[in-house]
């Protein structure tokens, strides 16, 4: 009889950095490859297309300002979501969450008390993240104590925020005289300050993120509870025999990343809006589980790669300027992350082609 090849894909038990660096720059040509393609299908030329994006966005002064700015909601929803996805928890919401804190928030500015300047402005961020840590605790309870899957309620509850938001932005809290549906401008007073370094602004939130993300790496590798949620991701059954509170750690790590995703909706109603718009999350959300599946879930490099994915989120309106359609130039963003999460796909696993044969 003849032999047939089985095809399977095993895991690499060493996956050096030679081999993370070359897989990297492949996926990233393949990926420059197809989208050039695609850019010279509407009759533009690749490569001045890319060489817009690379002085325009992430060499020149204004492109780096505007990049780390798009970047802040990302880089918090990124730590939030790495932090469920750490412990296997599947937190799908962070868009929702990110909604519930921009609810939370806004309803401080709009409608509580006449608090501006750094007062205010740390009152509204409190109100973003337990805004959003609530949010996340309306799925967890249900995880913690009934086993109800997180993946489906967390989901579930985004469309509920979303929807909540988008009637809160075209009903009560619309600014008048507006056909699109937006709040009044935030209080100038408190918009997130920035700092001035050489001929960049940065804003003082990617600094803020720089810490959150520190002190999160600190918590995995110093504190009893990052040792727990380490235990408890590799073995539940023997957490439980230590000792450990699994239902404890549920609620624990949904409400901080909760928060992190409603410090999200912090930094762009302060930092990048500063108002509140009724798309506001803009799938940052859904963005940040790529982000933290590209970062292995290290806080440090969801920083980085939430700045990559910022640059390349601004890129798309120099692409229009030089004639690219925003459909080409939005398709363009998806094939490249495509390809990314490839490249990382086959820096974890190896294609194995293994030859068999029927007697």
């Amino acid at each position: 009889m003849s032999a047939m090849n089985k095809i399977r894909f095993e895991k690499r038990e060493n996956q050096s950095v030679l081999r993370t660096l070359i897989t990297s720059l492949v996926a990233v040509i393949l990926a420059l490859v197809c989208c050039g393609i695609l850019i010279a299908t509407v009759g533009s030329k690749p490569l001045k297309v890319y060489e817009t994006m690379l002085t325009q966005v992430f060499l020149s002064p204004v492109g780096i300002k505007n990049m780390l700015r798009s970047s802040l909601p990302l880089m918090f929803c990124g730590l939030g979501v790495a932090l469920t996805f750490k412990m296997n928890l599947n937190n799908i919401g962070a868009e929702g969450q990110y909604a519930a804190g921009v609810i939370a928030g806004g309803a401080f500015v709009l409608l509580g008390p006449n608090i501006e300047g750094v007062p205010g402005m740390i009152i509204t961020a409190l109100c973003c993240f337990i805004g959003g840590a609530i949010w996340a605790l309306i799925c967890a309870f249900p995880k913690a104590y009934w086993g109800v899957n997180e993946s489906i309620t967390t989901l579930m509850m985004n469309y509920i925020a979303l929807m909540i938001l988008a009637y809160l932005c075209l009903g009560p809290w619309k600014m008048p005289k507006q056909n699109t549906g937006m709040t009044e401008r935030i209080p100038r007073s408190m918009d997130i300050p920035e700092i001035v370094i050489g001929d960049m602004q940065i804003s003082v939130g990617v600094f803020i993120g720089i810490i959150v993300a520190a002190l999160i790496f600190c918590a995995y590798k110093y504190t009893t509870g990052g040792y727990q949620l380490t235990v408890i991701s590799k073995s539940p059954k023997s957490a439980e025999y230590a000792g450990i509170s699994i239902k404890k750690n549920i609620l624990m790590v949904m409400s901080l990343s909760g928060g992190l995703a409603g410090l999200a909706g912090f930094m762009q109603y302060a930092g990048v809006a500063h108002r509140i718009v009724e798309n506001m999350p803009n799938n940052a959300g859904y963005t940040a589980i790529v982000i933290a599946y590209l970062s292995r879930l290290n806080p440090f490099m969801v920083v980085v790669v939430s700045i990559l994915f910022g640059g390349l989120q601004n890129s798309t309106a120099y692409v229009q300027s030089l004639g690219v359609p925003s459909q080409i130039a939005t398709m363009m963003q998806g094939v490249i992350m495509i390809f990314v999460i490839a490249g990382e796909f086959f820096q974890r696993y190896k294609l194995v082609i293994a030859k068999g044969g029927n007697a």
